[in-house]
């Protein structure tokens, strides 16, 4: 399984099952460090999205009703990094976002939404696959031009 990006790099790779393993495996570790704190814990993004190709690092959202609980475990942060942060590699985004909310009823309705709808999801692919060609070292770039369809997609609930 390839897992991980230097951060700021853009590289996308065709599914690999093992990535929705090694979402299971830390959304266990997550659930027994945060225990009742974290209402839900879900893979999220493209990683969970099996039709497409996706950057090899996993996107998990922690739902929770308080931040403040959350926050005894470290200081105030909503997207918790994981990786080999000596090599700069990237192997999760951990986003931490109130339970219901927005942010979580945008992330569970995007993944479902492409997972139920191929077109969608190879639409989707498409204008990754494009960006990826543009911006291979430039996430921030990648990330924004992403953010047109997935608005669309996400109005089109």
């Amino acid at each position: 399984m390839s897992l991980g990006l230097k951060r700021g790099t853009v590289q996308l790779e065709p599914h690999d099952k093992q990535w929705d393993e090694a979402a299971i495996q830390t959304i266990k570790i997550l659930k027994s460090i945060l225990g009742d704190d974290a209402i839900d814990i879900q893979h999220i993004g493209s990683t969970a999205i099996p039709a497409i190709k996706a950057k090899p690092i996993i996107d998990i959202a922690v739902g929770v009703t308080d931040f403040e609980k959350i926050m005894s475990y470290v200081e105030r942060q909503l997207l918790y990094v994981m990786g080999d942060m000596e090599k700069d590699i990237r192997t999760y985004h951990i986003h931490v976002v109130k339970w219901n909310g927005t942010e979580w009823k945008n992330y569970i309705y995007f993944r479902d939404c492409l997972n139920a709808n191929e077109n969608i999801a190879l639409q989707y692919e498409r204008v990754k696959e494009e960006l990826e060609s543009k911006y291979a070292d430039d996430r921030v770039a990648y990330t924004n031009g992403k953010q047109e369809m997935i608005y669309i997609i996400l109005n089109g609930k």
